[in-house]
C-alpha cells in the first residue's frame, strides 16, 4: 500500500552509528567486488532443499492473463515436496524494502505460496525479530541487512534507499554465488531496484516486480504536487522499473492502466489483489471485552503515515461526540507509523481519551479480534488510485465501512460502504452515526462485502494468478534437460 515509514521500533538493534556506517559501507563495496568478480569466473555452487508453507489455491480470483485454473498441482499443508520438486520448481529471490518481510503480510502470503509450490526461496530485507519464524523454515534463507535510521525528512529517503539498495546488490550477488536464481521478486516501492535487475537478468534471472504503491502519486499525496522536478525523477524511475521488469504485479485497474503507460506491456502486468487468507478470518473469535463500556465499536486499522490521513479520523470522532452528542461508541484506531504519536496528541488536545484507543502495533491475531467484534470500519484514505487493505479485511469481517468516495476505494466496497465527499469531515461523522443505529442495514451491506471477499478477493483466490505467474517464467528459466544451458523464453 505505501512507502514505509516507520513500522515498529528496533530499539537500536543493528542500526549502524556514523562509524559503523563507513566500516558497513566498506564491506559492503568489498563484497559486491569480490562476489560479481566470482560469478563472472564462473565459480557456483547449488544445493536443493526441501520446502514446506501453506496449502495453495484452487479457485478464481485475479485478473490478467495468468488468473484461471493453476498450471500444476499445489503442495498440500504438511505434505512437504521433496528435493526433486524443488529442483524441478526453481528457486525464487524476494528483495523487501519497504518494511521487514516478517511484518509485509504480502510478502509473506507470497512467500508461503512459493514454499508450498516446492519453490525454493531466498529473501534479502531489514533485520527485525518479526522475521525470526522464517529464518530456520526448511527450503528458505532469509539474508538480513542492518535496518537503516527512519529519514526524518525527503533527503533522508535517499539515505535509506542507497543503504537498502546498497546492501540488495551484495546479498542478492552472495545469493547467485551459490547457484542459479529462476526469479527475482521486488517488493515495491521504492522504484530503486533496476540496476540491481539488469545485473541479475544479465545473470539468467527473470525479474518481477511487485508494485504495492506508485510513488509519484505517493508522494503528491504526502507532500503535494508542488515539486515538478521530483515528480519527473520519480517517474523516470517508475519507467526504468519497467523496461527491466519482465513481469509485473499491479493491485488493481488504475495501478495496471499507470503502469503500462509507463512502459509495461500489456500482456505482461497481472492484477494480483492483497486479500487476507480465509482460513485465519474464520479462526477469529470475537472478544467482547474489546469493547470496554462501550455500546458500539468502530475500528480503524493501519499504517499512520502522512498519507493515511488519520488525524482525519479524530476529527469525525471529535464530531460525532462534541457536536452530534454520541457517547456510546468507542472507536479502535489500530497501527503504527510516523504519525502514531502525534495521532496520541491530537486525541488527547481534543479530550477524546474515553473514547479512542490507540495502543499502537498489535500482531495480526489481535487486530482480527477487534475487527470480528466490531460494528463498522473507518478509512479516511484521500489517495485515488489505491485498493486499501485495511477495506478488504473489514468486509472479510462482515463489517460495512464508511470512506471517502474515491475511485477504487468505491469499486472494492460497492455495496457493503457508505462513501462521502473527499474531506467532507461532518457529512462523514452523520454517515457513521446513522449506521451504528441501524443494525439490520449493517447486517445487509455486511453480508454483501463477505461474500465479495470470500468469491474474489480472499488470497486464496488471488494466488492462483501469483503462482501461475511464477511457474511461467521459472519454466522459461529452468535447465533444458540433457543441457547445462538455461531455456530461452
Amino acid at each position: 500500500m505505501n512507502i514505509k515509514f516507520t513500522p515498529r521500533d528496533h530499539d537500536g538493534e543493528g542500526v549502524a552509528v556514523p562509524g559503523q556506517a563507513r566500516e558497513v559501507a566498506t564491506w559492503w563495496r568489498q563484497r559486491a567486488r569480490s562476489t560479481v568478480r566470482k560469478i563472472a569466473n564462473g565459480r557456483r555452487t547449488s544445493s536443493p532443499a526441501s520446502a514446506n508453507g501453506q496449502e495453495g489455491s484452487a479457485a478464481a480470483g485475479a485478473s490478467g492473463p495468468d488468473s484461471g485454473r493453476l498450471l500444476a498441482p499445489v503442495t498440500k499443508t504438511g505434505a512437504p515436496p521433496g528435493p526433486r520438486a524443488c529442483r524441478s520448481a526453481g528457486h525464487v529471490l524476494v528483495v523487501v524494502e519497504n518494511i521487514p518481510m516478517g511484518l509485509d503480510f504480502r510478502a509473506l502470503k507470497q512467500v508461503d505460496d512459493l514454499l508450498a509450490s516446492g519453490y525454493r526461496v531466498s529473501a534479502v530485507t531489514r533485520r527485525d525479530p518479526a522475521n525470526a519464524g522464517y529464518r530456520e523454515q526448511p527450503g528458505m534463507k532469509v539474508l538480513e541487512y542492518p535496518p537503516p535510521r527512519e529519514p526524518r525528512s525527503k533527503l533522508g529517503y535517499i539515505g535509506e534507499y542507497g543503504a537498502s539498495l546498497g546492501w540488495a546488490a551484495v546479498l542478492s550477488l552472495s545469493v547467485r554465488l551459490r547457484g542459479p536464481i529462476d526469479i527475482v521478486q521486488f517488493c515495491q516501492p521504492p522504484d530503486i531496484y533496476f540496476p540491481l535487475g539488469w545485473i541479475l537478468r544479465g545473470l539468467g534471472a527473470k525479474v518481477v516486480v511487485d508494485q504495492r504503491d506508485l510513488m509519484p502519486e505517493l508522494f503528491a499525496a504526502r507532500y503535494g504536487q508542488s515539486n515538478p522536478a521530483m515528480m519527473s525523477v520519480l517517474r523516470w524511475l517508475e519507467r526504468r522499473t519497467q523496461r527491466v521488469a519482465e513481469h509485473t504485479l499491479a493491485t488493481n485497474e488504475t495501478f495496471r492502466r499507470r503502469l503500462i503507460e509507463a512502459g509495461a506491456a500489456p500482456e505482461r502486468v497481472t492484477i494480483i489483489g492483497n486479500g487476507p487468507v480465509l482460513s485465519r478470518i474464520q479462526a477469529t473469535a470475537a472478544d467482547r471485552t474489546l469493547r470496554g463500556q462501550h455500546k458500539f465499536l468502530c475500528c480503524w486499522i493501519g499504517e499512520m503515515n502522512l498519507q493515511d490521513h488519520v488525524d482525519l479520523v479524530l476529527r469525525v470522532v471529535a464530531h460525532i461526540v462534541r457536536d452530534l452528542g454520541r457517547t456510546d461508541c468507542g472507536f479502535a484506531v489500530i497501527g503504527d507509523g510516523e504519525c502514531l504519536e502525534e495521532a496520541r496528541a491530537q486525541s488527547a488536545k481534543l479530550g477524546l481519551e474515553s473514547w479512542v484507543h490507540l495502543p499502537g502495533w498489535l500482531p495480526q491475531d489481535k487486530v482480527f479480534s477487534y475487527l470480528a467484534s466490531a460494528d463498522l470500519g473507518l478509512d479516511t484514505s484521500l489517495q485515488n488510485e489505491i485498493s486499501p487493505v485495511k477495506v478488504i479485511e473489514y468486509m472479510a469481517f462482515g463489517l460495512p465501512f464508511v470512506a471517502f468516495n474515491l475511485r477504487e476505494t468505491g469499486v472494492l466496497g460497492e455495496g457493503s460502504s457508505v462513501l462521502v465527499p473527499p474531506g467532507d469531515i461532518e457529512s462523514y461523522a452523520r454517515e457513521v452515526v446513522a449506521l451504528i443505529d441501524d443494525a439490520a442495514r449493517r447486517d445487509k451491506m455486511g453480508e454483501i462485502g463477505r461474500k465479495r471477499v470470500q468469491e474474489d478477493q480472499a488470497w486464496e483466490r488471488q494466488s492462483i494468478a501469483y503462482i501461475n505467474v511464477i511457474r511461467r517464467l521459472s519454466q522459461q528459466t529452468l535447465p533444458v534437460r540433457g543441457s547445462g544451458r538455461r531455456a530461452i523464453s
